[in-house]
């Protein structure tokens, strides 16, 4: 029997995640037992799966991971894909922080509460936020402090206010500080206007100060007093603060692309209608769809009846992309701010708590459309990394080649010196056919570019 004990769940006393034989399961340790019990026999639980605000689980008699501390198995409803909140563009982050608060509440209505906030307890399912740590629920204490606030404002609060005031590229430091933007770096980046919204001077100037305060002088903050009614006070003005924050996704490169590329309308037809009909050929069950912009590819292959990745590294691409999927209601589209030239790495202990982009493949099939010569030439990437790359992450790909006297690669050249002699269709052939078995290239109609499509060599 063989057990496999998830790097990402192994900080909590009360339980962990581990796999056996691909089945993934969460051990319930004695040290939750009491809260455990309560989650389940106050009917909280219930009241989130019914909602569809946290993952659903069933209890199950198998052999424990850990005999000495275990208290339940329970076998947790599996999430398709794991992103990360530095993943997420704005919207995507903003109703994951209103989802927790929705939580926290039905948590005191159930005599409950959050012990943490961490923005890695929630997870993209159907299109939709979802909460999947069963144990971060504990018995409310009257008058205790809300454990999880200061957790809560790192997380989601400061990313949110310092994107939407400041820059929206900040998200960015969720990369570097796992456990949320601390508050005294936040309040430093935001501008001076801030100070005046009392919102944001309360929860994350002032919040910021009192931090140092009660460090320096190590005062006791299990022993401050926070009435249910105060704690409603503060959960209402998060939720409201939250809730008014905006950005409006324009003015970058690549938010407008389609509205400037170089097809003529029939050659875009075509173009899609060639995409369609292969991944009609090839029925994916996951498609990632690599420089996904807003998305247009990605509902091709959704239609297809495939769960669609839909990463790009435009924020403003992605937010659009994000807010076509709620207002279309569209459930197997995640459209997430991944750079490919410099994707999310294994970070947190030892390299091993979240997952790079790779390990969290490889997919059935991968879209990259116009986007070779931007690698290629936009980032000085060799052909034949490019390829060993993608051999990597898929299993078939579908991709387009856009040649040199294509007029996006000419912008491309026009500021720089040409020394790409090997970025020709030749050149670019001779690259992936070392990894890749190709089906007969199709040309677009009224274009100079062509379609691959190409099978990963087994080895």
């Amino acid at each position: 029997m063989s057990n496999s004990i998830l790097p990402s769940s192994f900080r909590d006393p009360a339980g962990f995640l581990f796999e056996r034989e691909g089945i993934l399961y969460r051990q319930v340790n004695l040290f939750y037992k009491d809260n455990y019990d309560l989650l389940i026999n106050s009917r909280l639980y219930q009241k989130l799966v019914s909602e569809k605000l946290l993952v659903s689980h069933s209890e199950v008699k198998i052999e424990p991971a850990d005999e000495d501390k275990v208290y339940k198995i329970i076998q947790p409803e599996r999430i398709d894909f794991i992103s990360y909140p530095y993943e997420w563009c704005f919207s995507q982050l903003k109703d994951a922080a209103l989802l927790t608060l929705k939580i926290q509440k039905l948590a005191l209505d159930h005599g409950m509460s959050l012990k943490d906030c961490s923005a890695y307890n929630i997870q993209f399912q159907a299109g939709k936020p979802i909460f999947i740590d069963t144990l971060s629920f504990e018995r409310y204490q009257e008058g205790k402090p809300w454990v999880a606030y200061r957790q809560f404002c790192q997380h989601f609060l400061a990313p949110l206010v310092l994107m939407s005031y400041q820059d929206i590229r900040l998200s960015q430091l969720l990369r570097i500080y796992l456990d949320g933007i601390p508050l005294d770096l936040t309040s430093q980046l935001l501008p001076l206007r801030t100070r005046f919204f009392p919102s944001i001077l309360t929860h994350i100037h002032l919040h910021a100060g009192s931090q140092k305060r009660y460090a320096e002088k190590r005062i006791d903050v299990s022993r401050l007093r926070l009435g249910r009614m105060a704690l409603l006070g503060i959960i209402d003005n998060l939720e409201k603060l939250i809730s008014h924050l905006k950005w409006s996704p324009r003015g970058t490169e690549w938010a407008d692309y389609y509205r400037e590329i170089n097809y003529t309308p029939e050659a875009f037809e075509h173009k899609k209608k060639i995409v369609a009909e292969m991944l009609a050929a090839l029925k994916p069950a996951k498609v990632w769809d690599m420089g996904a912009n807003t998305g247009i590819f990605s509902r091709i292959a959704s239609r297809t009846g495939a769960r669609v990745i839909s990463p790009d590294s435009d924020p403003a691409a992605v937010e659009l992309n994000y807010l076509e999927c709620k207002n279309k209601q569209e459930e197997n589209i995640l459209p997430l701010v991944i750079d490919l030239t410099n994707p999310s790495p294994c970070t947190g202990w030892e390299n091993r708590e979240r997952m790079s982009l790779i390990e969290r493949g490889p997919v059935d099939t991968v879209l990259a459309l116009a986007l070779i010569h931007h690698l290629a030439i936009s980032n000085n990437l060799p052909l034949g990394m490019i390829a060993e790359f993608f051999s990597r992450i898929c299993r078939s790909l579908i991709i387009e080649f856009v040649p040199k006297s294509d007029s996006q690669v000419q912008r491309l050249l026009a500021t720089r010196e040409d020394i790409f002699p090997n970025y020709t269709r030749e050149g670019f052939e001779k690259a992936f056919y070392l990894y890749f078995h190709v089906e007969d290239p199709v040309q677009i109609s009224g274009s100079e570019r062509t379609i691959y499509l190409m099978h990963r060599i087994a080895k």
